[in-house]
Order: C-alpha cells, then sequence, then structure tokens
C-alpha cells in the first residue's frame, strides 16, 4: 500500500433483509476469579460470557472495539480493536461437516480475538484456542433458514496480516508480509503454511483425503477446490485477486473502497445474499498516526457512505447505527430460539432504504442525492487525510467524527425523500 500503511476491507455479504449496525463497546475489566479465590477460601467465582448461543469463560480484561455486525447476534462479521487490529470472516464449507450443535459462531471468533489482542498474530492464538476449547458451529442466519459453515478469517494489524481458514476444529495460518491477500468463500492456503493445528495432516491421512507423500495442501486437501485452477476460475475469490493486484503497490483507502463497490465481479454482491455492510481501515505502520476505520452501516457500498472512526476517549454508543432491541428482549438469547423477528432497522438503516427507494424511482432527485453523498464522504476522505499528514488528532472532534458523519448522511436522505 502507498505510504508505509496497510489497507483492510471487507464486504459483508448476507441475507438481503438484514439489517447490520455499528456498535462500539468501551475497554473493560471483568471479575477476576483469582482474587475471589485469594479472599474466600471456599467460594469460587468464575465470571462467564454469554457469545450467541454459548457461555465461554471471561478474561480479566478486554480492549474497546467498533464492531460491524448482523444486529441480532453478540458477535461481528468485520470489527477492529483500540490497538490496530482488524479481523472479518468469511464463510467456507469443505469434506469437514459442518457441525450444527450450538457452540461460538466464527462471527463470535471475529469479536473475541478483537476484545482479548494486542496484535494480529495474538488474536489467531485467541481464535485457535477457543476455537480448540469450544469448537465452532450453530445457526449463522436468524429465523427458520438453516444456515451453518466453517470460517476464514483475514487479521490484520499495523506490521502484518495472517488468513486463518478452518474446517471444524481443524486449521492452517498462512502469515502475510507484503504484496496483497484477499479471502472469499473458499479454502485459500495451499502450501504456504506458518502455523497449523497439530494433528491436522494426520487427520487429513485417516481420512484418506492425503496420502502422507505428496506436498501438502491444505486447501485441496481439506476442500474440492482444485488449487491449480483457484486464480483462474470466474468466482469471486479469483476475480478480488485481481482487482487486488491490478492497482498492486498503489493501494490507497479509495482503491479499496472501489474494489468493494465493484457490481461486475460480484464483489458488490446482489440479489437474496447481498452486501449488507463495508469496512475499510487505514492501519499506518508510523504508531504516532491513529488508524482509521471507515463503515457504511448500510446495503450496498456503491449507494452508501463510508464513515470515519477513531479510537479516541469518552467515545459514546453509536445510536444511529445501533438497533433498538434491549439484549433481554433479544429471541437468540430464548430457547427455543427465533420465535419472533423483531425489526431491529435502526435509525440510519431506515432512512437509508427510503433513499434507495428515491434512487430507483427518481433519476433527478437521484443525481441530486448521490451527488451529496459523493460531496460529504469526499469532505470526510480530505479530513481523514489531513490528520495522517499533520499528525494532529482534536480528540474534542474525533469523538463525535462518527456519530456525526451519521447524522449529516441522514439529512442528505431526508433532504430528497421528504421533499
Amino acid at each position: 500500500a502507498v505510504d508505509n500503511r496497510i489497507i483492510f476491507g471487507k464486504n459483508s455479504d448476507r441475507l438481503f433483509d438484514e439489517v447490520q449496525e455499528i456498535v462500539y463497546f468501551p475497554a473493560a475489566v471483568h471479575d477476576n476469579p483469582r482474587e475471589h479465590l485469594k479472599f474466600y477460601c471456599c467460594y469460587v467465582c468464575m465470571t462467564f460470557l454469554q457469545c450467541t448461543y454459548i457461555e465461554i469463560d471471561q478474561v480479566p480484561e478486554t480492549y474497546a472495539v467498533v464492531l460491524s455486525r448482523p444486529a441480532w447476534l453478540w458477535g461481528a462479521e468485520m470489527g477492529a480493536n483500540e490497538h490496530g487490529v482488524c479481523i472479518g470472516n468469511e464463510a467456507v464449507w469443505g469434506r469437514e461437516e459442518v457441525c450444527d450443535e450450538e457452540s461460538l459462531l466464527g462471527m463470535d471468533l471475529v469479536r473475541l480475538g478483537l476484545e482479548r489482542a494486542d496484535t494480529a498474530e495474538k488474536a489467531l492464538n485467541v481464535i485457535v484456542d477457543l476455537l480448540e476449547k469450544y469448537g465452532q458451529g450453530g445457526n449463522c442466519a436468524e429465523g427458520t433458514l438453516l444456515f451453518s459453515y466453517h470460517n476464514s478469517f483475514l487479521i490484520v494489524d499495523r506490521h502484518e496480516a495472517w488468513i486463518l481458514e478452518t474446517a471444524g476444529k481443524y486449521w492452517a495460518a498462512e502469515k502475510v508480509q507484503e504484496g496483497v491477500r484477499n479471502i472469499s468463500n473458499q479454502l485459500s492456503i495451499t502450501t504456504k503454511i506458518d502455523r497449523e493445528h497439530p494433528d491436522m495432516r494426520n487427520y487429513a491421512k485417516q481420512k484418506g483425503w492425503w496420502d502422507g507423500k505428496k506436498e501438502f495442501d491444505f486447501a485441496a486437501t481439506y476442500s474440492y477446490v482444485d488449487t491449480a485452477k483457484m486464480m483462474i476460475s470466474p468466482g469471486r475469490y479469483c476475480e478480488g485477486y485481481k482487482l487486488l493486484n491490478k492497482h498492486k503497490g498503489s493501494i490507497t483507502f479509495e482503491t479499496m473502497m472501489e474494489i468493494l463497490r465493484d457490481k461486475p465481479s460480484g464483489i458488490n454482491m446482489e440479489g437474496e445474499f447481498l452486501t449488507t455492510a463495508s469496512m475499510v481501515s487505514i492501519l499506518p505502520q508510523d504508531p504516532n498516526l491513529p488508524c482509521i476505520h471507515f463503515f457504511t452501516g448500510t446495503p450496498d457500498p456503491e449507494r452508501s457512505v463510508f464513515k470515519p472512526f477513531i479510537f479516541v476517549p469518552n467515545i459514546s454508543q453509536l445510536l444511529d447505527t445501533s438497533s433498538l432491541i434491549l439484549e433481554l428482549d433479544e429471541p437468540v438469547k430464548k430457547k427455543p430460539h427465533f420465535k419472533n423477528k423483531p425489526d431491529r432497522r435502526h435509525p440510519l438503516y431506515k432512512i437509508h432504504q427510503q433513499a434507495l427507494e428515491v434512487i430507483n424511482n427518481n433519476e433527478e432527485k437521484a443525481k441530486t442525492m448521490l451527488d451529496n453523498m459523493k460531496k460529504l464522504e469526499k469532505e470526510l476522505f480530505e479530513e481523514m487525510e489531513s490528520i495522517l499528514q499533520n499528525k494532529h488528532v482534536d480528540v474534542d472532534k474525533i469523538v463525535n467524527l462518527f456519530p456525526q458523519s451519521a447524522k449529516d448522511e441522514i439529512r442528505i436522505y431526508k433532504s430528497n425523500v421528504n421533499s
């Protein structure tokens, strides 16, 4: 990337009517069981954490995170933490059967990695340890549709990236220190394996997927992918690879947004599954510069505004992009799950849906609205570039950066929807 910055980008492709929210959780200190043991000889207190479906052990301390997540679950499709770690996940399938039994979702693992690790490699450790202890599984969609999968993860910090791909509890990881790398809905780690589950090769041998003699290729062994054809097949993985390589060496955050907005490649998905939210992050290698994370919080990045978020103290909850359903009322928290499906649309999502209708039905208003959206985005980009060039962060202004950007976007939609 340009200017010694790592650029991270992800589209979240989900069911067309699923609402995705942008939420912030501050750093927190949790009850430490060891302290209780010290003072109460016979009393043991263990702090538990309720994830989407299961409870797991909590850790003493968690970092501040900003997440883009389907509004019905605990985890996240993608997000960042205060230390400049970013993680996104993708659904993958292969020879290892998907477990329907409720355990950790890949999206739970994204959030747990962000809350518990201050580098990309530590986040990888967190995820694989949790995978070993609790496994992955459960319905990844709200409602009656059964939609389960294994996960691949793109884990990034200011200095390096890791690709982590899983098949049940087995996994392989590849370290990326230069150039470009993408993941999509298929296993993509082949013979460059930098870390792996200790029993991964043995298990493949027992299953008859690998003879133990030829060079071990993770994607070829654990899935049905012909890795020789992987770079020339017409799928989204290949298309993403082509777009990234076309701009290799000159990728800016705007370039990444253009790639995420690309419809002919299928990167910006349409149909029953569509791009319901997008994220792009700038991670400068200079530790004195802030990491900047852009989120849409709305479907179709081509018809959305990328709004910036920077971690500073005292950020309040992001109300315009938060679903108003109380945690206690969550159908996923009650068994049997999903007896009802509440209205999860947050204020930005509601007005954005109305704006999309106007864009589709009124050419003149569509042009005005899209021009104003581009103008707002350009101003935000210039402001962020200025922060990175001048190395100056006005904390009082930054604390409201994302909420104010969302309000400005809402104002654009309202002026056209109501006129």
